[in-house]
């Protein structure tokens, strides 16, 4: 678990994951261009399916600025095919089983389910600028509406 939290003005850590089709992705490569990172707890639950499909359906506006938008949860890339596929979500989402990208955000830690204290995925949201930079970072964000605050956050 881990308590670092990342605040604008940070880099971002690099990190190279697999995809929904096993490919891999490096934040690094995509330097250049801005990208909209979210951690999200698990694929096809949903407040995830709401939280994806908000970004999935602000995503010309993003893409028209310059965005790149990146998904990540734990679950299996198998999992995210067909997480992507069912809901037509045309963006990348991103496998961290072990969690070390997760804990690399600050997007895990300790949190409250159902009353009772949980370690898991704490739903996060970061900008990144073209050179790698941290522009925000929205921690513990709600499923729904958060996608419009990103927007407006960056003036998209």
């Amino acid at each position: 678990m881990t308590d670092a939290r990342l605040e604008p003005g940070s880099p971002a850590p690099d990190f190279t994951l697999v995809d929904q089709d096993d490919r891999e992705v490096t934040l690094s490569d995509l330097r250049g261009g801005g990208v909209v990172l979210f951690f999200y707890p698990e694929a096809m639950t949903p407040g995830c399916t709401t939280e994806a499909c908000d970004f999935r359906d602000s995503l010309a506006p993003l893409q028209a600025a310059g965005y790149t938008i990146l998904g990540i949860s734990r679950d299996a890339p198998e999992k995210l095919r067909r997480f992507r596929e069912r809901d037509g979500l045309t963006y990348d989402l991103l496998s961290d089983p072990d969690h070390a990208v997760h804990d690399a955000y600050g997007a895990w830690g300790e949190k409250m389910n159902y009353g009772k204290a949980v370690e898991g995925v704490l739903r996060s949201t970061f900008v990144i600028d073209a050179d790698g930079v941290i522009e925000q970072a929205l921690y513990n964000v709600k499923a729904t509406g958060h996608v419009a605050r990103v927007r407006q956050l960056i003036g998209v």
